[in-house]
Parts: structure tokens; C-alpha cells; sequence
């Protein structure tokens, strides 16, 4: 799917983490890319993410998946909303929503959640930590921005859902198939299904807290740090005060903790490990039969091309013009000459043609299998 008419400049300068947008369908040719059966299906499966909220009056419920088939049956009039996450994993139609919106860079798309509701069905008003756009699939749906959020914002009583105790809407739409919202982080925001069969996709994006970054990256550091590294003073003075930790014991100090934390090197390749992670690092995408580097040759001669597996993530770093760091689902590779800008293409694109010439590199040839045996990548067939 692509766009047929939007200014990806003027949204980048006016909206992006500024203000909400309502962008009325902006697509070549729209057309729901998955039916509501199917997203059921997926609910039921104990390997996918998935929440059912329901509303009586101004009170919500939530569950947590895998579900059996029969409740969606045993909920009668309720309004309620199943949402699934991650269903760009699963379903190629949908994992192909994301392609539109890859002027923001891949290392920071997290997935497609897929949301299905009866009429007057929502999650209530709440707000959220990232980047969203929200993709009207099938039927209508109201939605209605507010005011920005923060850590001060009083919530209701209820912890998995995090709803607004007070919203108030500033500005309100109703969405057709096609239509998308985009909603900046920390703006308050509510959805109703207007009518049944309401499909929304959430094309959400990663926004690591400086929390994170500092707790994962000092983890880190810490596991290859040994244990006899402490801290020394050779030049030892005699002090006026024994009780005094001296401005010059700070300083040595702070810089044991600082040299090893300001490695700027060392920190793009602990990130690129760390932000390429899968989503779900316990699901196994190894095929069942372990390929052979004689296999990828035949498949390169044989012009098959190389697709990447949607749940996985891949992303670079460029060391210097003869260099970059290749991650894949946590893994780094370090790739040079002729495989540059194969890694730089397999990062760009869904699916990428290899030629003959590449073909001919040993280390590309390992590094295919390599990725195709840790479920990454795999060969297609025109068929």
C-alpha cells in the first residue's frame, strides 16, 4: 500500500511530536487488509498478545488472551474491543501498512496493533508514550484528542488500562475506512466505535525512556566488568580531616563510572544489539531444517530473491566509509566491502533481489545462512 497524496515534509515540520492531524484517506487504493474472523483466530492462539476490554456505562474490563473461540459468543450486548498486537508478524497484508510510514526510521517502529469493536466500544480516554497513527480499517470510529498528559495526570483506579480520571476534548472526528489520525505522545485521546465492525490499525513507534536506555546499557557494562577494576590512589596525601571525601577522590571516581559509560562506540553497538531485539525474543522463527551453505548458493544462482522475516528487526550503524555494523534481532555483524551494501539494502527493504556477484563472497553466502537459520530471512519462490 502506499500514499497517493501526502506532504511527508510539511508533516514532519508542523505535526510530528507537536500535534495531533487528521489525514483524510491518503491512499492510492484503501481496502481492510484483514477480515474480523481472522483477528479472532489470532486471539485465540497462545503465542499472539491479546486484550478484550469490556464497558458497562463508564466502567471497563479487561482480559488477557489466548481466549476460546466460545467467548466472543457470551458477550451479548456489551460494547467491547479486542485488540492484538503485533499482528504485522502474522499477517503480511497487514505487515505492509508500515511501508508508508518508514519516513520515520525503521529502529524506531515497534508494530501493528489491530483492533476490533462492536458499537460505542472503546478503551476510554488515556494516553500514550509514543507515536501513533491510526489507521481506520472497516466502519466508523469517533475519535476525540485533548489536552497533553505527563506522570502528573490523575489516572482511575484501574492499572492496566491507565484511564484519564478527567478528559475533555478539544477537537473531535469521525473516521472512515481509509482515514488515518496521528496522535504525538502524551496527547489524551479516546475512540468509540460509531456502529459494529470497527477496525482500527495502530501503527505504533518505539520511544526507549532515558531510564531504560541508562538501567539496560549499565547492565551492560556491568556484566564484562571485572572484578579486581577498583579504585586505586598511589598518591595518596594525608588529609586535615579523615572524614572528608576529598573533590579529588570525586573526580577519580566519577571518571571510573564516566570513561566506561562515555564509550560512545561501544554504546551504538550495545544499542543497535539492544534496539533490534524482537518483540517477542521467545518466539522461534528457526526453520526446522538448518540450511546448508550450498543451499544458499543454488537459490542465489537460481535468482530467488531474499525476504525478511516480518516480526524480525534489522537496522545499521556506519562505522566509516569501508564499514557498518549489521543488526539483526539482537545479533551485530560487522560487514565489509561488497556486503555493505547488501546490509544497507536488507535494512531499507522488505524483500531485496542478490546477485551473482554476491553470490561469489563466502562471508555473504555465511552471513545468509547464518540469518535464514536464525529465522530472520528466507528465500521466496515466484510460486
Amino acid at each position: 500500500m502506499q500514499f497517493n497524496h501526502f506532504d511527508i515534509d510539511v508533516f514532519l515540520r508542523d505535526f510530528w511530536q507537536k500535534k495531533p492531524l487528521l489525514i483524510r484517506n491518503p491512499w492510492k487504493s484503501w481496502h481492510n487488509p484483514l477480515d474480523p474472523d481472522e483477528l479472532a483466530g489470532l486471539a485465540c492462539e497462545s503465542e499472539v498478545e491479546s486484550r478484550l476490554v469490556t464497558q458497562v456505562r463508564e466502567t471497563w474490563q479487561l482480559e488477557h488472551g489466548p481466549f476460546a473461540e466460545a467467548r466472543f459468543g457470551q458477550l451479548g450486548n456489551k460494547a467491547w474491543t479486542l485488540l492484538v498486537q503485533a499482528v504485522d508478524h502474522h499477517v503480511p497484508d497487514v505487515a505492509a501498512l508500515i511501508e508508508p510510514f518508514r519516513f520515520v526510521p525503521n529502529w524506531r517502529i515497534d508494530d501493528v496493533m489491530v483492533s476490533y469493536a462492536t458499537d460505542q466500544g472503546g478503551v476510554g480516554p488515556h494516553f500514550d508514550q509514543y507515536d501513533v497513527f491510526l489507521v481506520q480499517g472497516l466502519g466508523q470510529r469517533r475519535w476525540q484528542v485533548g489536552a497533553h498528559c505527563d506522570q502528573a495526570t490523575v489516572l482511575l483506579p484501574n492499572e492496566d488500562l491507565r484511564l484519564l480520571a478527567k478528559f475533555e476534548a478539544t477537537d473531535e472526528w469521525v473516521l472512515d475506512p481509509g482515514d488515518i489520525l496521528y496522535v504525538p505522545p502524551g496527547v489524551a485521546h479516546n475512540g468509540v466505535a460509531v456502529g459494529d465492525n470497527c477496525m482500527t490499525y495502530s501503527i505504533g513507534f518505539r520511544a526507549p525512556s532515558r531510564g531504560e536506555l541508562i538501567a539496560d546499557w549499565c547492565d551492560d557494562l556491568v556484566a564484562d566488568m571485572q572484578d579486581d577494576d577498583r579504585y586505586t590512589d598511589p598518591d595518596l596525601r594525608m588529609q586535615d580531616n579523615p572524614g572528608e571525601i576529598s573533590a579529588t577522590a570525586i573526580t577519580q571516581l566519577h571518571a571510573m563510572i564516566t570513561k566506561k559509560m562515555l564509550d560512545r562506540d561501544a554504546f551504538a553497538r550495545w544499542f543497535g544489539q539492544y534496539n533490534s531485539t524482537p518483540k517477542y525474543p521467545d518466539a522461534d522463527w528457526r526453520p526446522e531444517e538448518p540450511i546448508q551453505i550450498e543451499a544458499v548458493c543454488e537459490f542465489i544462482a537460481g535468482n530467488l530473491p531474499l525476504c525478511r522475516n516480518p516480526a524480525s528487526r534489522f537496522s545499521f550503524i556506519r562505522q566509516h566509509a569501508n564499514a557498518v555494523l549489521l543488526f539483526v534481532d539482537g545479533q551485530c555483524f560487522e560487514c565489509r566491502g561488497e556486503t555493505i551494501a547488501f546490509a544497507e539494502q536488507l535494512c531499507s527493504r522488505d524483500r531485496i533481489e542478490i546477485g551473482l556477484k554476491l553470490g561469489k563472497s563466502d562471508f555473504a553466502v555465511a552471513l545468509i545462512a547464518t540469518l535464514f537459520n536464525q529465522g530472520s530471512v528466507a528465500f521466496v519462490s515466484e510460486d
